[in-house]
């Protein structure tokens, strides 16, 4: 961190536009970290938002409920087909524990002992707690702690731009589909198996082929394992659909949702799960199957008050065949990103874009540069007005929801100059 002398305040933020204390302006490449829908200072979200805080701040949801969340819950259930219950939570890697600890405690609420394994794919990233560093175990993000998470069963995932030696990119989808099957099929250990929904999204923007995630959900129901879908940050238009698992074709047990929630002017998560699921944890107080989990804020009145104003604006403002006709600006960017000599691969679905730097483009060489790649693309960025922020070697670019067609393009027009600018630093 030595290499950060300073941070830019931001000030104050208006539709995809960030100003700091100085007057300059940065277009909002990363939505504020993936999370925001309708662009900054959106007046009826805040008007929400002041509406609510007049009436009831927060009282939790400990014996007592709340108008907002009831809401909330119940129209998370109406959008959110085979989902039955909702437990909220404060972000996402809280949901994603709340969905692990609820997966292993609902065998053992039945009686199933031995099914205490987790399943997940290389790569993935589901969150920043134990547990979610447990199942979405990114070496480069948490080799510090391996000796203190908890064992997983991971499979590889099918990333078209680095297939092994020897397989084609079929051939790759069926072998690691085939390991899959292979493992589950066997001791019958095997509780529940963890996946983001549609693609990987930290773990380098890979996007699942045609039929994986659903035939990955179809042995999970063939060998009796549950099915846990992570929607964080994919779900809520981010790819293109409301909920990816509906255009996957993929029903979980459990889902969790995030970032985009509220809009991304509150912080809230919700974990949703289906009647059976649900049903285990019901019993007298002595057979002791309550799920033991809370949080002080869980489901907090005025974030509850704004993700019911949000989910509205969604269907009143058609922003899912909105944001399908807007990204497809992205595909008109294709060749001439493509054609810069240290860009080894473009991922590309709905308002999210992978574009991997490497050194050598013929042999796929990564990019190694003695200086943070975050920061040389930061600096570049800033210099052309957006605020950029890669992973690794994928320069990502993950607007507001919202974003017109014109800034869809001026985006695209400042990244390519961005990338230029930074070539002669990374190589």
């Amino acid at each position: 961190m030595r290499e950060w002398e300073g941070f830019r305040s931001i000030k104050s933020a208006k539709g995809v536009w960030l100003t700091d204390s100085k007057g300059n302006k940065m277009m909002d490449a990363v939505a504020s970290m993936w999370c925001n829908v309708w662009g900054h200072s959106n007046p009826t979200l805040i008007k929400t938002i002041a509406n609510q805080s007049k009436k009831l701040q927060h009282s939790s949801l400990f014996n007592l409920t709340n108008e907002p969340a009831e809401k909330l819950a119940k129209n998370l259930v109406k959008i959110s087909p085979g989902m039955h219950r909702v437990f909220y939570s404060d972000n996402g890697s809280s949901a994603m524990e709340i969905a692990i600890k609820m997966a292993l405690q609902y065998w053992k609420n039945i009686g199933e002992e031995k099914k205490s394994q987790i399943a997940t794919l290389e790569n993935g990233y589901h969150g920043d707690t134990f547990g979610a560093m447990s199942v979405g175990y990114v070496p480069e993000f948490f080799g510090k702690f391996k000796k203190q998470l908890f064992s997983t069963i991971q499979f590889p995932v099918p990333n078209k731009y680095r297939l092994p030696k020897g397989f084609t990119f079929s051939d790759y989808q069926n072998h690691c589909l085939e390991k899959i099957e292979t493992r589950l099929s066997k001791n019958n250990d095997v509780a529940a198996f963890v996946m983001e929904s549609g693609a990987q999204v930290a773990g380098g923007v890979i996007i699942y082929p045609e039929q994986f995630q659903r035939k990955i959900g179809m042995i999970c129901k063939k060998n009796n394992v549950l099915f846990v879908l992570d929607e964080i940050a994919t779900g809520f238009g981010r790819l293109g659909s409301m909920l990816q698992y509906e255009e996957q074709k993929s029903m979980p047990d459990i889902v969790a949702y995030g970032k985009m929630l509220t809009g991304g002017y509150l912080t809230m998560a919700a974990t949703l799960t289906n009647k059976r699921i649900y049903d285990s944890f019901l019993g007298e107080f002595h057979d002791w199957m309550h799920l033991f989990h809370g949080h002080t804020y869980t489901g907090n009145p005025i974030a509850a008050a704004v993700a019911n104003e949000n989910l509205r604006m969604y269907q009143k403002k058609h922003l899912i065949k909105k944001i399908q006709k807007t990204s497809k600006i992205f595909e008109k960017f294709y060749q001439g990103i493509s054609e810069i000599d240290i860009v080894g691969d473009i991922r590309h679905k709905g308002m999210l874009m992978g574009i991997e730097i490497v050194k050598d483009k013929e042999k796929k060489t990564p990019i190694n540069p003695k200086k943070s790649i975050n920061k040389i693309f930061f600096e570049e960025g800033k210099k052309h007005g957006i605020y950029l922020r890669t992973l690794g070697n994928i320069v990502m670019l993950v607007p507001p929801l919202s974003i017109t067609e014109k800034e869809i393009t001026w985006l695209l027009l400042r990244t390519v100059k961005t990338i230029k600018a930074a070539r002669s630093q990374v190589l």
